[in-house]
């Protein structure tokens, strides 16, 4: 036998012993002399059973706890050691719930604990953990007056920051520390060097430049061979990597000097130092060196990486260097011209992207993370368009068109998907979550004022419920059925519509159109963004238009041709699936004809040629919910706010129009509360909110406004409703912070969020006449019959031809604000199909049952003959 397996078997034998073997000692040393004897040689099979001897340790005194986290911490670093991320993450997940639900104390809990899984959360892209982690034991070493602690999270915060595109709140903070904080040199160093990269990212290069130059000096004084010096040097060859490759080497090589010879270095960041060196080598146009480093980096990271290029996709785990080096492969394949290998190497990204997005909870991360994957789609749309130019195939378009449509609201979707699965139990963490998120939001906007003792504790219940959380969560959530491109061209056959898919890349607009079982895939150059963004300027203020209606009328001209929109055809429905910016343009506008008349009802648009309605996605589209409720009543919300300064004088009287013809509950006045509204939502099909709404800003986030308060759009998330249409009359209810593909985070998305499928919801400031005028005809055409879509379609036709509105008032700002996002089906024709559906249905049980009953007698006939 080798001597190395006898190792194996006497250490094992050691851990046993200890663990279970010594009935004379106390719990609290068995525990403590397993960790001694795993620390003495942690391998991979010890940490093994490590892990089993874990669960055999039944805790019940405080010390013993104690000895038990202690055990955790050295288990969970050892596990981020060999690669196991997620269990890491468990590991000291479990380390800090035990240590803080029973109010432990002599451990440094914060540097053997939440540091590192501040950081793991970090890594793998949980920023809202993350956030939540070092903001806790920030708050624990200032009570402790621990500046080293305090400096350590102001560090790693700031990553967080960087990571989530706050750089202007990551350099005020850091430039803050800086200048007020009394600072060890270390300390400032890599203060220093985190400002560099925040610099940086902001395009700030000379102050980019004299921060990691400072971090140098300071770093130095400390240790010319330090980790965070290295760290330094590779920032500044990072730095002038484009514009001075030979000053880039020159501080690369001063990195790789102080690299090979720091002892005991992680593996990962070893990965991290190789993928660097690899992404100069590409610069330099030296490919085959660049492949062999990022070989290196798989072999690394990938215990079973054979000398194939790529890895397989089986031995793939949640890591962000194995992300990089995969898009970065598939660049370098890109260079080389070999378009399907970079092809192979995204889809593997995909897949590491895929695992990533599993460990995720919060919503905003999975945002963020998305924003990865938007830029590796653009990537590979602009190589299956370049390889359909050159063979031809359109199965290229079609998977190119299948790749992006899964970046649309894919969070949105995932969500809803969830909260169709979850026990009763998980949702009302979530809601409970949630609900101490919206506390620290509002908390939040009190800036200076804002109360940190308060943030805090929302901050500790949000991670109670957090661990909670994931000790009840079951199995993963099933994927949606997958999308079909075939499924598509057949409903929009029947629909008699085309569908336009927009995706809103960082160097073009690619455009897809899907028509008559055809599609076609068009691109048009990111600059154009500043004329879709001139154009929209026309809907800031009623004037804009009326002042200068030939300008108005050529420019809306000039975006439809830009737009790639299409002309009017037998199919007389047109779905608009919009992206980035394109969110907040009012398409029906668009002038597919120029003319010089003055007269808004005579001028050409889009809304004349088609019935414009809107969706998320292709896959909301085609995924659409069958109509919940057969007769139409409506649950109204009407605050009014009358004598003051926010009075809505015609809101009484679209009320009135509506209360005339259907039949519901209607909040008016102090009755209109969020109260009343969400304990009555459940019961009605239609959800009319007449009232003001906000798109937000900066700190304060998108919300709507009942009687007697203000409510965020997240804190919609959670509200037991079941509509077939939500009606928001309201300023700005589809306004809020963008996100591409995600949209706008805003009211329409809360409703969207709990559950809605149609809404009809505003892009800007709507005018209360002209509103309840649009509001009136609107639902005198459901009234008729129409579906959502036709009813919305029709009411802007008829404002237009109406006697009674001024030339003036019929300018596009006021009819046009309101866009309806949801299914072409009309609820009678669904129901009739439905019902239908349901009368084959039993008519075959029928026929079966009889069939089977008939070849039961002959069976049962011949038993009784033999």
């Amino acid at each position: 036998m080798e001597v190395g397996s006898w190792k194996k078997i006497v250490l094992l034998f050691l851990l046993v012993q200890f663990a279970f073997s010594q009935s004379n000692k106390t719990l609290e040393n068995k525990i403590y002399e397993t960790v001694e004897v795993f620390a003495a040689n942690p391998t991979i099979e010890s940490l093994n059973k490590i892990e089993i001897a874990e669960k055999s340790f039944v805790v019940k005194s405080n010390t013993e706890k104690l000895a038990l986290v202690i055990l955790k911490c050295n288990v969970a670093f050892y596990q981020n050691q060999f690669g196991q991320t997620q269990k890491a993450i468990s590991s000291y997940e479990k380390a800090w719930q035990l240590y803080d639900q029973n109010k432990l104390s002599n451990y440094d809990i914060v540097e053997s604990c939440l540091k590192p899984l501040g950081n793991l959360y970090t890594i793998v892209g949980d920023y809202d953990n993350a956030e939540n982690t070092i903001k806790q034991y920030f708050y624990i070493a200032s009570i402790d007056k621990n500046s080293k602690q305090k400096a350590a999270a102001i560090l790693n915060l700031s990553n967080v920051y960087q990571n989530t595109g706050k750089i202007d709140e990551a350099i005020i903070l850091l430039e803050k520390t800086i200048k007020t904080e009394k600072l060890s040199s270390t300390e400032k160093g890599k203060l220093l060097s985190n400002l560099g990269n925040n610099y940086f990212l902001s395009k700030n290069y000379k102050k980019a430049e004299n921060a990691f130059e400072l971090s140098v000096v300071e770093l130095k004084k400390v240790d010319s061979q330090s980790e965070m010096l290295f760290n330094s040097y590779r920032n500044l060859a990072s730095l002038y990597l484009e514009n001075n490759p030979s000053k880039a080497i020159n501080y690369l090589e001063k990195a790789s000097a102080i690299f090979s010879k720091i002892e005991n270095i992680e593996p990962r960041k070893k990965a991290s130092f190789l993928l660097v060196e690899a992404k100069m080598l590409f610069s330099q146009e030296k490919f085959q060196e660049a492949k062999k480093k990022i070989s290196d980096v798989f072999k690394l990271l990938l215990p079973n990486y054979s000398k194939t290029i790529l890895p397989s996709k089986n031995a793939l785990y949640a890591e962000t260097i194995l992300l990089d080096a995969l898009d970065l492969q598939a660049t370098l394949f890109v260079a080389e011209n070999q378009p399907k290998k970079a092809l192979e190497s995204y889809a593997l990204s995909f897949h590491v992207e895929e695992l990533l997005q599993s460990l995720l909870m919060h919503e905003n991360s999975k945002i963020i993370n998305q924003i990865r994957n938007r830029n590796r789609t653009e990537k590979c749309i602009a190589i299956y368009y370049s390889l359909f130019r050159k063979e031809n195939k359109i199965s290229y378009l079609e998977k190119a068109f299948e790749l992006q449509e899964k970046t649309k609201s894919a969070v949105l979707q995932q969500e809803i998907a969830k909260n169709k699965v979850i026990s009763k139990e998980e949702k009302l963490i979530y809601e409970q979550l949630q609900n101490w998120k919206n506390t620290i939001l509002k908390e939040q906007q009190n800036l200076e004022y804002a109360d940190i003792s308060k943030i805090n504790e929302a901050i500790k219940k949000q991670n109670e419920l957090m661990l909670l959380l994931k000790s009840k969560q079951s199995n993963p959530i099933e994927k949606e059925k997958s999308f079909k491109i075939s499924e598509l061209y057949s409903k929009l056959e029947n629909d008699k519509a085309v569908m336009i898919e927009y995706f809103f890349g960082q160097e073009k607009i690619y455009i897809f159109t899907i028509q008559n079982n055809k599609i076609k895939l068009e691109e048009i150059n990111f600059e154009a963004t500043s004329k879709i963004i001139s154009f929209l300027n026309y809907f800031s203020n009623a004037e804009k238009i009326t002042n200068d209606v030939a300008s108005f009328n050529r420019d809306a001209f000039s975006v439809y041709k830009m737009l790639k929109l299409p002309s009017k055809s037998t199919n007389k429905n047109l779905i608009i699936v919009p992206d980035g910016i394109l969110n907040f343009l009012p398409f029906e506008t668009l002038i597919t004809k120029e003319s010089k008349t003055t007269n808004f009802a005579k001028m050409h648009y889009l809304l004349n040629d088609f019935a414009v309605g809107y969706n998320n996605s292709a896959t909301f589209y085609l995924n659409v919910i069958p109509f919940k409720h057969d007769k139409e009543t409506i649950l109204g919300v009407f605050p009014v706010f009358e004598n003051s300064t926010l009075e809505l004088a015609f809101s009484k009287k679209e009320m009135q129009s509506i209360k005339k013809n259907f039949k519901g509950t209607y909040l008016e006045k102090q009755n209109a509360t969020f109260k009343n509204f969400s304990s009555n939502a459940t019961n009605f099909s239609i959800l009319h909110l007449s009232t003001h709404a906000s798109s937000g800003d900066v700190i304060e986030p998108a919300s709507i406004r009942f009687y007697e308060q203000e409510i965020m759009y997240s804190e919609l998330y959670h509200l037991n409703i079941n509509p077939d249409l939500v009606v928001l009359s309201a300023c700005e209810t589809g306004i809020g912070k963008l996100y591409n593909a995600e949209g706008a985070m805003s009211v329409a998305r809360g409703f969207q969020f709990a559950g809605a499928q149609n809404l009809l919801f505003s892009l800007w400031k709507v005018n209360d006449f002209t509103t309840s005028v649009f509001m009136e005809k609107f639902y005198k055409n459901i009234q008729n019959g129409k579906s959502y879509f036709e009813a919305n379609h029709q009411a802007k036709l008829d404002f237009l031809k109406s006697s009674r509105i001024p030339n003036a008032k019929k300018s596009p700002y006021y009819w046009s604000a309101f866009v309806y996002y949801g299914t072409l089906e009309n609820k009678e024709s669904t129901n009739y199909f439905l019902w239908i559906s349901i009368v084959v249905g039993i008519v075959g049980l029928v026929f079966l049952f009889l069939f089977f009953r008939k070849n039961f007698n002959k069976n049962k006939n011949i038993v009784n003959l033999v």
